[in-house]
């Protein structure tokens, strides 16, 4: 048992000040996994990263309140809040995303977890700045050097999570490991101020438990991820991969493959040829020329592999800004045989970068463009869908050349579609929109638009294709009722108001 010293006994402050340079690093980690999750699954990373950080806030804004209650044994209270941060920060992405896949109860879960945690960091802080101060005697002095650690630690937290953990790590595991870098700091605590514990071999103990348990779930990590992600889909997972831009992961079932990034399905190889031809053949039909053409998106190859039946192609720009899921889609036989190897033609130039910034600095002029972007589920993808985003691509086309834009879809999230031909339509475009039945999606809508006038009664598909042809071509651009639900209500997206987004939630949060 340690024996209690006097309150005013020298310590040496060096170590407090480093545990609070660590423990700012977990904290601001803490939120951000919590927002990366609730992103991930919820969508609307804005909503979910506000509702994070604020409760967050007011979380610790409560413990740094109660921390005022607690008055003697201070190093005993600090110790116990660190094991209590570790196991339960520790196991935090295991909580929320069990809490998705196997109840109904994930609101609860996400939000009990931020107070919780918030609560306990709140706490941290205080209790630490008393300690030293208690000691020195000098709260200027105190309070200026803990600030400083803890704002120093936020910032370095905030930069590794994005650029090393989450990419290379994932979520679950780097939970643990931040909950294992919390639990250490507690022991580093006890094992150098154990004179000044009240009950040091209780937290020995515990500190020495709890460590083990989350190094357990750390080891595990993986393991556990791929128990718990198996439940979201209902084929095998044959691949999954965080990049540091999404979560890429593959599925199977019998012949049927499907790419999904972030949750959200890009294709299915069962009937992709569907999507793919409506989405490319249109507007190659009614191009002027077609000899240069920039894909924005499209990096499984599938809508090149598409534009590379026409023999007028002389050069494909591919425009992805992940690397990963080219590489996987140009290497992997299942994949490559879907696209037919189209990643690899001589007429294929692929470029990783974002599809805003490439049409910034480009100066080249395209006969087509083809836009296969993912769904504007994110503030991130809504800024291509943006009427700045279709001013660079009028810029960029040649004269009578032809757009064509995934749409969503026009059943499911008519208001969202019909806003996204508004917006082209607002930068000068001459547009015309059309569906089609794709049946791993449902039904699916298209944008068509030039810097000229055009009629769909001039479309002659005149190369190989599974399921596109004249007849189906003219009959997709024929609406139902249902499918006109908000045409004449909807606005314009922009940078500064993203309607689109807001559009897009609302009709899909009702499936």
């Amino acid at each position: 048992m340690g024996t209690h010293r006097n309150e005013r006994e020298y310590i040496n402050a060096s170590p407090l000040l480093f545990a609070i340079f660590i423990i700012a690093i977990c904290g601001i980690i803490y939120e951000l996994i919590i927002g990366a999750i609730s992103s991930y699954l919820l969508g609307n990373s804005v909503k979910q990263y506000s509702i994070t950080i604020g409760l967050f806030m007011s979380a610790m804004g409560m413990g740094s309140y109660l921390s005022q209650r607690f008055r003697k044994n201070l190093f005993d209270v600090f110790a116990a809040i660190e094991l209590s941060i570790g196991l339960i920060g520790g196991i935090s992405a295991v909580l929320l995303f069990a809490s998705y896949a196997f109840t109904r109860i994930y609101y609860l879960v996400m939000y009990l977890t931020i107070i919780i945690i918030g609560t306990l960091v709140g706490l941290e802080i205080p209790i630490i700045t008393r300690i030293i101060e208690e000691r020195e005697n000098n709260l200027r002095i105190t309070i200026a050097n803990v600030l400083s650690f803890d704002y120093i630690g936020a910032l370095l937290g905030s930069l590794a999570f994005p650029l090393i953990l989450l990419p290379y790590l994932g979520e679950i595991r780097t939970a643990f490991l931040v909950g294992l870098i919390n639990i250490s700091v507690a022991i580093l605590i006890i094992f150098k101020y154990e004179k000044f514990i009240k009950n040091v071999n209780i937290m020995k103990m515990l500190s020495i438990l709890f460590a083990l348990l989350i190094l357990i779930g750390f080891i595990t990590g993986d393991y556990t991820a791929d128990a718990i992600e198996d439940s979201f889909y209902r084929d095998q997972i044959i691949y999954s991969k965080q990049t540091p831009y999404q979560k890429m992961v593959v599925t199977k079932h019998r012949d049927d493959v499907r790419l999904f990034l972030d949750g959200n399905i890009q294709f299915s190889s069962i009937d992709e040829y569907r999507y793919h031809e409506a989405l490319v053949h249109p507007a190659m039909a009614l191009a002027a020329k077609r000899e240069n053409i920039l894909i924005l998106g499209g990096g499984d190859g599938l809508a090149a592999r598409e534009l590379l039946k026409y023999g007028e192609v002389k050069d494909i720009t591919l425009v992805d800004l992940d690397p990963q899921v080219v590489e996987f889609c140009r290497t992997n036989p299942l994949i490559k045989q879907l696209n037919e190897g189209s990643l690899e033609h001589q007429k294929v130039r692929v470029i990783n970068e974002d599809a805003y910034k490439y049409l910034e600095k480009t100066q080249k002029l395209f006969d087509v463009i083809i836009i296969d972007l993912p769904d504007p589920n994110n503030e991130s993808l809504n800024k291509l869908y943006t009427n700045l985003f279709y001013r660079l691509v009028f810029k960029r086309l040649n004269k009578g050349g032809m757009v064509a834009i995934q749409s969503t879809s026009p059943y499911y999230a008519s208001e969202a579609y019909w806003s996204i031909r508004k917006t082209v339509e607002s930068e000068g475009f001459y547009t015309s929109g059309y569906h089609i039945n794709v049946p791993s999606f449902g039904d699916w809508g298209f944008t068509l638009a030039s810097n000229r006038e055009f009629s769909k009664e001039d479309i002659k598909i005149s190369v190989p294709t599974r399921y596109m042809n004249d007849e189906i071509a003219k009959a997709a651009f024929h609406f139902g009722k249902d499918e006109k639900i908000g045409y004449n209500k909807v606005e314009v997206n922009s940078l500064t108001n993203p309607v689109l987004l807001q559009y897009y939630e609302k009709a899909w949060s009702r499936y």
